[in-house]
């Protein structure tokens, strides 16, 4: 027994123990897309549960698209194990079941499924319903999590709750303490592992302001793997692979860089889901960014008027020159035409969410990274979100069709920007509005969970790409 020193003065006992496993991540895209005009739209090929990874992947870098998870029906018959030594046969049995039941019913396209009176689940806004229903059936009669108990708050098992960060402390604080189904106290029985950290927290107790020096946060996140790794078999066993963090904070990333197979390995969810800076859509998941002042939303984005209510502004901006990508949309449009409401910082005797309430379209440009709260903002208003950057991967894009409400639009058609909207039918804005009210239930924090919430439509982008891993 040893003790280790980590940075900011957290004191974590290491237990060295040896084992050594291996395991073969498959993954695939759950579904492709293409590049069409103005905006995204996707593709749904028919072979796309039969082609092997490699293929996959290739295909998709030919045509510019993100690839994404999926379940491929040549998952087993083309893995094979390095070792043989099997973590658990009844989990692995039970998984291939779970991938057996998504194939079968993945051939079942453009169908859609209606679970309630207030839930249909469709094909205008759903990529594969059925494979989707399936998925989630299947994560919520199996998945078990298990949750490190190392670590000393509150860097480790807290997070912010009441702020722009908030999606990672209430998902860490729901795994921590909330009355789910999914946590599992017997570390041997989960499928995924969950490394409750908080990248936020590193920033706010370890680094030292305006010093650019974010080595103490990825020193944390070494140390931290280091522990379970030595302490506990199973992150050995996979490289990781089925372990997870979570970060709201532009810093995550960076902070996973600490552990080489934290970084390239394991599951990733993040705000900052940038696919230029290593953000990997077949094995890390985008989290939906949502500021919550003071813990709530702002009671004027609870009941937003009805989809048929005139909107009297065509688009609306409020906010600062951060990043690349607003300093472009200021200087082309501040000022310059009066159905663009475009402001760098909104006049103090109007209301932003006013605005967004009367607006068509909400510009969602974004800052020093890609995420922005605008975009959940905008759903909860029923605005329809412009997304306005490249290289942004969207939340919950393996399963949703984001061009059923959401328009996007790359950063060098900024320029051309009211003739893309204008551009925009009242039939296809009446559609668009009618898809935000149908999403919106996915992007909701709600105390206690509630199914196909927010917490949920994370776990299942998890689980999807736990499905595709195989432990041999």
């Amino acid at each position: 027994m040893m003790a280790m020193r980590v940075a900011g003065g957290v004191t974590l006992s290491i237990v060295v123990l040896s084992a050594v496993f291996a395991a073969v991540v498959f993954v695939a895209g759950y579904f492709s897309g293409r590049a069409d005009g103005f905006r995204r739209s996707y593709s749904d090929p028919e072979s796309e549960f039969k082609i092997p990874m490699v293929q996959l992947v290739g295909a998709a870098r030919r045509r510019g698209d993100e690839p994404r998870a999926v379940i491929s029906s040549e998952l087993s018959s083309r893995f094979t194990p390095i070792f043989r030594k099997r973590a658990s046969n009844e989990l692995e049995e039970g998984l291939a079941r779970a991938r057996a039941a998504v194939r079968k019913v993945a051939s079942i396209r453009n169908k859609s499924v209606i679970i309630n009176t207030n839930h249909i689940i469709s094909s205008a806004i759903y990529r594969n319903p059925s494979a989707f229903l399936q998925s989630y059936k299947e994560m919520e009669r199996r998945l078990k999590v298990y949750v490190y108990e190392e670590g000393e708050v509150p860097i480790v098992h807290d997070g912010p709750c009441k702020d722009i960060y908030t999606s990672e402390g209430r998902f860490i604080h729901e795994m921590e303490h909330g009355h789910h189904r999914f946590r599992t106290s017997n570390p041997h029985e989960a499928h995924l592992y969950f490394m409750p950290f908080s990248v936020t927290w590193m920033v706010k107790y370890l680094y030292i302001p305006n010093s650019y020096d974010i080595s103490p946060l990825q020193q944390f996140v070494s140390d931290y793997v280091n522990l379970i790794s030595t302490k506990h078999p199973f992150w050995n066993r996979t490289h990781g692979a089925d372990h997870f963090m979570l970060s709201c904070h532009d810093w995550g990333p960076i902070a996973s860089k600490g552990n080489a197979n934290l970084y390239n390995t394991s599951i990733r969810a993040l705000c900052n889901a940038n696919s230029s800076e290593g953000f990997n859509p077949q094995k890390d998941v985008s989290l939906p960014e949502i500021h919550l002042y003071g813990g709530y939303v702002n009671p004027k984005l609870n009941s937003p008027p009805p989809p048929s209510t005139p909107r009297p502004h065509l688009a609306f901006f409020a906010g600062g020159l951060h990043g690349p990508v607003r300093p472009v949309l200021i200087q082309q449009w501040k000022g310059k035409d009066p159905d663009l409401h475009i402001y760098e910082y909104l006049p103090k005797n109007l209301d932003y969410y006013d605005y967004m309430l009367r607006s068509k379209f909400c510009l969602c440009p974004s800052g020093y990274e890609v995420a922005s709260p605008r975009v959940v903002e905008a759903i909860y208003a029923e605005c329809i979100p412009v997304i306005i950057s490249d290289h942004y991967v969207l939340p919950f894009s393996d399963v949703l069709r984001w061009e059923a409400f959401s328009i996007q639009v790359s950063v060098s058609e900024i320029p051309w920007l009211k003739l893309i909207l204008t551009g925009v039918s009242d039939g296809e804005l009446l559609r668009l509005r009618e898809g935000l009210r149908a999403v919106r239930k996915h992007f909701v924090l709600n105390q206690p969970v509630q199914r196909f919430d927010v917490f949920h439509m994370i776990l299942h982008s998890v689980w999807l790409r736990r499905l595709n891993l195989q432990v041999g």
